[in-house]
């Protein structure tokens, strides 16, 4: 599967700043095999914190287990017959290494006899930062521990295309059960492939012919427009449903690899597969554009008009109804986008102590979007990755694996104006970029609702990253022991400007100040367009599995990481060197990396390595009486952020004086209008710094967990999880003040130093706690269910917790940071689940009724939870810098929720800050929009022929057609407070048609 390098992000940077990466979830493809031979039928199951994704081998021995999301995951590999292999895995770092090839080994004639088997519970995988719980997951529980039964009753179904199906229970099957009950062997049984005493051709692929060795599957998924309900309209406009449909196709080939001469015998296999999606989506958009009256300049002479704002007001639309909503236009909106990905993999055994194995995969991207002003922007993409491997295996109980991979991801993003029209020079505005590559609108900004007028920036990137990874296994009972190290080289080449056009921001009265050509602030950076950054990474690991007794399993680990702080290749990263109190500062090239302020030396990426990441982790699991269900596990684990240092160098490497970078204020000492505010000299060049001593943040998480066998084939499970972290990222303003805290354009006494950049440190922390319990049903009957309960809360003083609005990510008063500190914005305080299966499996008789009723499942999914926190914003520039939406509003005493017909908020519940104060709205203290979904699935699969299968499937998405809503507006001095922005999609009906042979 294509691996694209991590692209960092900023959203969920609290917890000890633990990034959940907005990451694309990870695919993980191996091999399981006995000797030379394939295993087929072996469950491979990854585990993290709830998180339970299960693949099954094919003939070949071949899985992926895909949607794994970045933290520790521990994997197991069972098979019957052979003893079950456990690793403890980083995702991304280590994972290409330790799931590639696994190897088992048989059970002793007198382990196989015993029953149960004496094997301590498999320890509680460590916890994971909670940042990962607001995904899309397969939630189901580990298996009772201290029992490993030769056959197991699947439990679940198979997720469409990807081999993943939910965690099957550990009980052995009752032989009185129906056949719809029947076991079911970890999918099937090892057949020993083709040797001669294979069993019979009813088990496995041991069929005649060399052709039954190989496997394969095609499906389609398709949705189109005809099936879905209409979007909701936040109008009440009738808007026509646009047209559009969504289809995939995969297609798929596995088995024996026999390349005459080169490649021969049993033990090389091959994998190929190809998945192509041709999606045209369409989302209907409602907006508050200016009416015709406005654009006359209501109430404003002819000749105070800005030229620059009529020629910009000619690119916003009309509206298309009168409505008294806050809204008067809507339109829908389409966007396309074509995918092309293709995966293969081999594996070859050179004799019984040596494979190598490599893979290859590629995915090419094509997307158009548009906005509501017409503007059609293309993305393209192609990934690449590549990988090869060698195992050694030195003894029965010793082997080691060598893996190289490669990956590179090119991006081209070309904005609508790109080479077609100068927006900005036609209408006047000077200072601007006249690069035909950066043509377009400058950004306006409105305080009061206005849509903003934005396009696309220009961009060209080529990411790609090298891993060099060894790790070393040794079994010696009862220690299961891991050693490993890592070596990361990673590039991100990026051409592109980051505000080559400009911003502009209108509060206050903003429409008039707009037609007037009178902005309130204005920003740019523009210059030193290429960047070149570099990074090295390092991690070493080791690992013990220890089984202390029949009822107890350690997990004992430590990991030390180093994420080196990037540099860029012709040293073009800048940074501020500021004296004590924030009294001066002094731009610090990394081509002299010596401030003259602190006359300290800096390294060539202007921050100071921090090399303290070494991470313990624990985990156990108990069994206190050995004839008992109760289960006791538990873990600690210690993480660390190695994502932060990408943004960072990324803001750091367009900076004064490489590039011209400012964010200034209109005030009356300095006035500025449209025409002319981008060529201004601001006192303070640049627009970011960076504490040079900036630490990596880290996690602190620990997990208790009870499970117990209840009557009625009930399972209970109860589940503690905390953390704590520490070095969280916080940006504040330097030297500023609220307004009217002193004379006009000065601030109060005391205050005074240069002002107009943000300030990142790391001395941030957070804490959530929450508490799950669940009740599952094994599968008896052909049905199974289970529902979770999960309460928590999450804090922190991070700066970092606004949502909707870029610059709520800045402290309101740099003086008061600990003043931050208010709920998470991933807090959900409630969160309920409930799923139920039921199949009618294969136990109906024969004739017509068993043609029509046999081998259905049935499934649906409830998940209903209450609102994530929003942070009330008023909407003006904070004085001494061009940074708007950083200030709260000061609570009224009305009751917030106590809102006008129309309105989710109340608008009395907030006004403006008196002057001289800051807004004493606290931060997050607005509660979003409850949420609830119902999904429902129905699947059929039918037996063609001896080897041929058909499955068919159609899911409904939120299938009552319920209306729910992601968040409100939040800013107080907007017409639109208390609205949403825009609705959940309503009801869509996916089928899905697949064929395996």
């Amino acid at each position: 599967m294509l691996t694209i390098p991590k692209q960092w992000c900023l959203k969920l940077p609290v917890l000890a700043g633990l990034c959940a990466a907005a990451a694309v979830a990870a695919d993980s493809p191996g091999t399981v095999r006995f000797g030379e031979l394939p295993v087929p039928g072996a469950t491979v199951r990854a585990t993290q914190s709830d998180l339970t994704i299960t693949a099954l081998t094919d003939e070949a021995g071949s899985y992926n287990l895909s949607g794994l999301v970045d933290g520790i995951w521990t994997v197991r590999v069972e098979m019957s017959g052979f003893e079950t292999v456990t690793r403890e895995v980083a995702v991304p770092d280590s994972l290409p290494a330790a799931m590639q090839t696994w190897d088992l080994k048989m059970l002793s004639l007198q382990s196989m006899k015993a029953v149960p088997n004496p094997v301590a519970p498999a320890a509680t995988p460590l916890p994971t930062p909670p940042s990962a719980s607001r995904r899309s997951r397969t939630r189901a529980t580990p298996a009772v521990a201290g029992v490993q039964p030769t056959f197991r009753r699947a439990e679940g179904t198979a997720a469409a295309g990807t081999g993943a199906a939910t965690e099957s229970d550990a009980t052995p099957p009752n032989p009185n059960e129906s056949a719809s009950e029947a076991f079911a062997i970890n999918g099937s049984v090892n057949n020993g492939a083709a040797v001669s005493f294979a069993q019979t051709g009813a088990f496995g692929n041991a069929r005649r012919g060399r052709s039954s060795m190989y496997s394969g599957a095609a499906g389609v998924v398709v949705d189109n427009s005809a099936l879905n309900a209409n979007s909701y309209s936040l109008t009440g406009q009738a808007t026509p449903k646009p047209a559009y449909n969504r289809a995939q196709t995969a297609l798929s080939l596995g088995g024996p690899l026999t390349i005459p001469r080169l490649m021969t015998g049993p033990g090389a296999s091959f994998f190929v597969g190809f998945q192509s999606a041709r999606n045209r989506n369409a989302t209907i958009q409602s907006v508050l554009v200016p009416t015709a009256e406005q654009r006359a300049g209501q109430g404003i002479a002819p000749s105070q008009l800005s030229p620059q704002s009529l020629a910009l007001l000619r690119l916003y639309p009309l509206p298309n109804f009168a409505s008294s909503s806050r809204y008067n236009y809507q339109v829908p909106l389409i966007g396309s986008t074509h995918q092309d990905s293709l995966q293969v993999r081999a594996n070859k055994a050179i004799n019984r102590s040596n494979q190598v194995s490599g893979d290859f995969g590629s995915q090419s991207t094509r997307s158009d979007s548009t906005s509501i002003f017409g503007f059609l922007d293309t993305t393209r993409s192609l990934g690449l990755n590549a990988s090869a491997g060698w195992t050694r295996r030195y003894t029965a109980r010793t082997f080691a694996n060598l893996r190289f991979q490669f990956s590179r991801l090119s991006t081209t993003l070309t904005p609508f104006f790109s080479g077609r029209g100068d927006i900005s020079g036609q209408a006047g505005i000077a200072g601007s970029s006249r690069d035909p590559r950066d043509w377009g609108p400058p950004t306006l900004e409105f305080a009061s609702g206005i849509a903003t007028l934005s396009s696309a920036r220009q961009s060209v990137s080529h990411d790609q990253t090298g891993i060099v990874s060894y790790d070393f296994f040794w079994t010696r009972n009862p220690h299961n022991l891991n050693f490993g190290a890592d070596f990361r080289r990673q590039q991100f080449n990026l051409i592109s400007q980051q505000d080559p056009r400009g911003t502009f921001s209108f509060t206050g009265s903003d429409l008039s100040g707009f037609l007037r050509g009178i902005p309130d602030t204005a920003a740019l950076a523009l210059g030193n367009a290429d960047k070149y950054l570099r990074s090295n990474g390092w991690d070493f690991y080791a690992k013990d599995d220890w089984r202390v007794n029949p009822g107890l399993t350690l997990n004992l680990g430590l990991r030390w990481e180093y994420s080196a702080p990037l540099t860029e290749r012709y040293g073009r990263l800048v940074n501020l060197d500021i004296s004590p109190g924030f009294a001066a500062i002094v731009p610090v090239p990394a081509s002299s990396p010596r401030g003259s302020l602190t006359s300290r030396a800096y390294p060539d990426s202007l921050l100071r390595p921090d090399y303290s990441a070494i991470q313990p982790r624990i985990g156990f699991a108990w069994r206190p009486m050995t004839a008992g269900s109760l289960v006791v596990r538990g873990g600690y684990g210690l993480y660390y952020d190695s994502s932060v240092y990408q943004p960072i160098a990324l803001r750091m490497v367009q900076q004064a004086p490489l590039s011209r970078s400012f964010s200034i204020q209109n005030n009356s000492a300095s006035p500025f209008t449209l025409a002319t505010a981008l060529l201004s000299n601001a006192a303070t060049p640049n627009t970011f710094a960076v504490d040079p001593d900036f630490r990596v943040g880290f996690n602190h998480t620990w997990q208790l967990s009870v499970q117990r066998d209840l009557p009625a084939s009930l399972v209970f499970i109860g589940t503690y999880m905390g953390s704590r972290g520490a070095r969280g990222r916080q940006q504040f303003l330097p030297n500023t003040f609220p307004a009217g805290a002193g004379p006009a354009g000065a601030g109060p006494a005391g205050v005074s130093g240069p002002a107009g950049f943000t300030y990142l440190a790391s001395g941030g922390n957070s804490n959530r706690e929450s508490a799950q319990v669940q009740l599952r049903r094994r599968l008896h009957k052909g049905f199974t269910s289970s529902i979770q309960y999960t309460w928590a809360k999450a804090i922190d003083n991070a700066a970092l917790g606004g949502r909707g609005q870029s610059s709520a990510f800045i402290a309101q008063n740099w003086l008061d940071l600990p003043g931050e500190r208010g709920l998470s914005n991933f807090d959900q305080r409630h969160l309920a689940n409930f799923t139920a299966q039921y199949g009618t499996g294969m136990s109906i008789r024969n004739g017509w009724q068993g043609a029509l009723l046999r081998e259905w499942t049935a499934t649906t999914q409830i998940n209903a939870g209450t609102g994530l926190p929003l942070n009330p914003v008023f909407l003006r520039p904070t004085p001494g810098t061009g940074v708007t939406g950083s200030i709260r509003p000061s609570f009224t005493g009305a009751p917030l929720y106590d809102a006008p017909s129309g309105l989710y908020l109340n608008p009395a519940a907030f006004t403006a800050p008196a002057a001289g104060q800051w807004g004493n709205a606290g931060r997050n203290t607005i509660a979003g929009p409850g949420q609830f979904s119902l999904n429902a699935s129905l699947a059929r699969t039918f037996r063609l022929k001896d080897r041929i299968n058909a499955d068919f499937r159609i899911d409904a998405t939120n299938a009552l057609n319920n209306v729910t809503f992601p968040a409100w507006i939040t800013v107080a001095n907007s017409a639109q407070f208390g609205l949403p922005p825009a609705a959940n999609p309503m009801r869509t009906l996916q089928t899905t048609f697949r064929v395996r042979f």
